[in-house]
């Protein structure tokens, strides 16, 4: 099931956490999930030249709490604060709730999942080939510091084709079974000439855990990192090379030549 769920919602409660974090009773949820769509709705409408990732919500009594995930937020904020402060007007004349907004910068756009997605999405509408976009897509992100592995997947009537199909590539390792992985999941769609295409981006960031005091760790911090096999497995940086493996094979083989020759002296 890790390959056909949604790798954030597998994964919250254990090392992922809730886009949107309110209480309300059983007459006012269903109100506040489609508001909470909207929102996100008009502010991808309003940001999309932005490169915006998520929109986490939070509300307290009549209160709306906004944090947005941008790799651009001197377009969100505008020139003095303008910007942002007409966004929150706008966002208070719908919702009819006092909004704030925070405004979280995202350092390394290739190694967000959704923002990779995006941009695979754009250069599909400039009438890029599918194959050359996502290679382009996968060489940057596996050269950003920190991930571990990438997964794309494209859908549609790839470069016009009469009868839609699939093709991805992988690089690195993404373990989607895994729930201690760091997999971040992005989506988006290209709009061309021959219809709708779908783009899907994984990519891992690692594995952690919780400390106790519930903050984020690297799983080889926590374990001390004493298998000398896992050692040997990583590079001159440290980094672990899931390529490096163990031709056991040659070795069987190398050790059934070594006890042949012991038992003929």
């Amino acid at each position: 099931m890790g390959q056909k769920v949604s790798p954030h919602g597998l994964r919250v409660g254990i090392n992922k956490n809730w886009d949107s974090r309110w209480f309300a009773g059983k007459d006012k949820i269903a109100s506040f999930i489609k508001e909470d769509h909207e929102v996100r709705k008009f502010l991808a409408k309003q940001l999309n030249q932005a490169d915006l990732s998520k929109v986490e919500i939070e509300r307290v009594g009549d209160k709306l709490k906004l944090n947005i995930f941008t790799a651009k937020p001197g377009m969100v904020i505008g020139k003095g604060g303008q910007g942002i402060e007409e966004l929150k007007v706008a966002v208070e004349k719908f919702t009819g709730k006092n909004v704030f907004i925070n405004i979280e910068e995202i350092k390394n756009p290739d190694a967000d999942a959704q923002l990779v997605a995006v941009k695979i999405a754009q250069s599909l509408e400039r009438r890029i080939a599918f194959r050359r976009a996502m290679k382009q897509a996968m060489q940057r992100t596996m050269r950003t510091r920190g991930v571990k592995g990438i997964k794309v997947a494209t859908s549609g009537r790839l470069g016009g084709a009469e009868m839609a199909r699939t093709e991805g590539y992988a690089e690195g390792v993404v373990p989607l079974h895994t729930l201690r992985a760091d997999i971040d999941y992005g989506f988006a769609e290209a709009d061309t000439t021959y219809g709708k295409l779908g783009v899907k981006v994984w990519i891992c960031k690692g594995e952690i855990l919780k400390d106790r005091n519930g903050e984020k760790r690297d799983l080889d911090s926590l374990m001390g990192v004493k298998d000398d096999k896992k050692k040997k497995r990583r590079n001159n940086n440290g980094e672990f090379n899931p390529n490096r493996k163990r031709n056991f094979n040659n070795e069987r083989k190398q050790g059934n030549r070594t006890q042949g020759r012991n038992q003929d002296r």
